[in-house]
């Protein structure tokens, strides 16, 4: 059987989630047997994009603020259109030197304009590649809902000329992607779900929390930072606490949570074997990115959930308003995060039911490494001419 070749593009831009549900995908892609390039373009985060996959990083770019309004580079400085260029022929360098035959792109067009200058450039070069290989975005169930005229047109109308497969990392139980883009009934290509990419089931904990408060990347969680170390210092019980405040906290706000944090207060930058700590808690408290309750759904455990909403976002409202209904959390807003509120909400969660049983897919990342091998199958036909997108 031939190996297949694919080329996976991601940015992350605030927080990891992105880069981390990507890097899941592409250790399945590996496991299914794939040669896999993973092509990143933000902060470098240890221990991404994994083993097994060949990594190509450009030159790094992040969001200037919360409310994704520019890029700058890691130094803070905005990035000029000589750094746009250097990065987008590096991009097309890597691809020609892959010679995919699928390539994914994570979250585009759905997501991540800031990033046309090299995606647009990317999907030309794919086009007018002979053999054509397979496009795919790759995106998650609930979208950010957008609110400037013109944008989900321009969205369906890049879909139904250059890609072949929208994957959609959910479970049509939970989530459908008609509830947050009001004109997916639009879109030609094919529309498939691929079920949530949650990593594999987790072994025992090697420590127990009552209460387990994460951020995670923590570019963007600085609110429930401040409130849990008040919370906890103010707590009048015996509850052993931990807090994980994401890799991306400057160093210098570290140290000073780490001062003033209260004994029975644990804290740790980046806990690699967060998953299986969620096993052993009594309670996780987080926002409601998709990695995150990814790994609460399959640990089981009560969950608080505190959804960014930042500059407009509505995605972790969404997801969170959807678990609270099926029973699977409780949700405290950002507006109503204080130390004194998330204390009560803390307490009363951890009185209240364990969360229901469901039955969410949760092996999305293996049916994705399917989906892709089984649609490049029904593209090549026996001559080996490979599709070729039409207008």
């Amino acid at each position: 059987m031939k190996r297949l070749r694919a080329f996976f593009y991601v940015q992350h831009l605030l927080g990891i989630g992105h880069l981390a549900r990507a890097s899941r995908i592409a250790a399945a892609l590996v496991d299914d047997g794939f040669d896999v390039t993973v092509v990143t373009g933000g902060a470098p985060i240890a221990g991404f994009p994994g083993l097994g996959v060949k990594s190509v990083t450009l030159p790094p770019v992040t969001s200037g603020d919360e409310g994704f309004s520019g890029l700058v580079d890691l130094q803070g400085n905005p990035i000029d259109d000589d750094f746009k260029k250097w990065r987008s022929e590096m991009l097309l360098q890597a691809f020609r030197d892959c010679r995919p035959d699928i390539v994914i792109v994570e979250a585009f067009p759905f997501g991540r304009r800031q990033m046309r200058f090299e995606l647009l450039p990317l999907i030309e070069a794919i086009d007018a590649t002979s053999p054509r290989p397979l496009l795919a975005t790759s995106v998650r169930d609930i979208l950010q809902e957008r609110v400037k005229p013109g944008r989900n047109e321009e969205t369906v109308d890049l879909i139904n000329r250059h890609f072949d497969l929208v994957m959609i990392h959910g479970d049509p139980g939970f989530a459908t992607i008609d509830k947050t883009f009001p004109l997916a009934g639009a879109i030609k290509a094919e529309v498939t779900y691929t079920g949530l990419v949650a990593a594999p089931p987790s072994p025992a904990a090697s420590e127990r929390f009552d209460v387990l408060v994460s951020v995670g990347g923590g570019a963007a969680g600085k609110s429930l930072v401040r409130s849990t170390i008040v919370a906890a210092r103010h707590a009048s019980n015996a509850w052993k606490w931990c807090l994980i405040t994401g890799p991306n906290l400057p160093k210098d706000e570290f140290d000073a949570i780490a001062r003033d944090a209260s004994p029975v207060l644990s804290i740790f930058r980046f806990r690699e074997d967060f998953a299986s700590l969620l096993t052993g808690a009594r309670l996780s408290v987080s926002q409601a990115g998709y990695n995150t309750v990814c790994d609460v759904l399959r640990a089981g455990c009560r969950s608080l959930l505190v959804p960014f909403a930042a500059g407009g976002e509505t995605e972790q409202t969404v997801r969170s308003l959807r678990l609270e209904e099926l029973g699977l959390a409780t949700m405290l807003t950002e507006k109503d995060l204080t130390p004194e509120r998330l204390g009560q909400a803390i307490e009363q969660a951890l009185v209240g039911p364990t969360p229901s049983e469901h039955r969410l897919d949760l092996e999305g990342a293996r049916r994705s490494a399917q989906i892709l091998r089984e649609r490049y199958r029904t593209m090549v036909p026996k001559n080996g001419a490979r599709f070729r997108k039409s207008s």
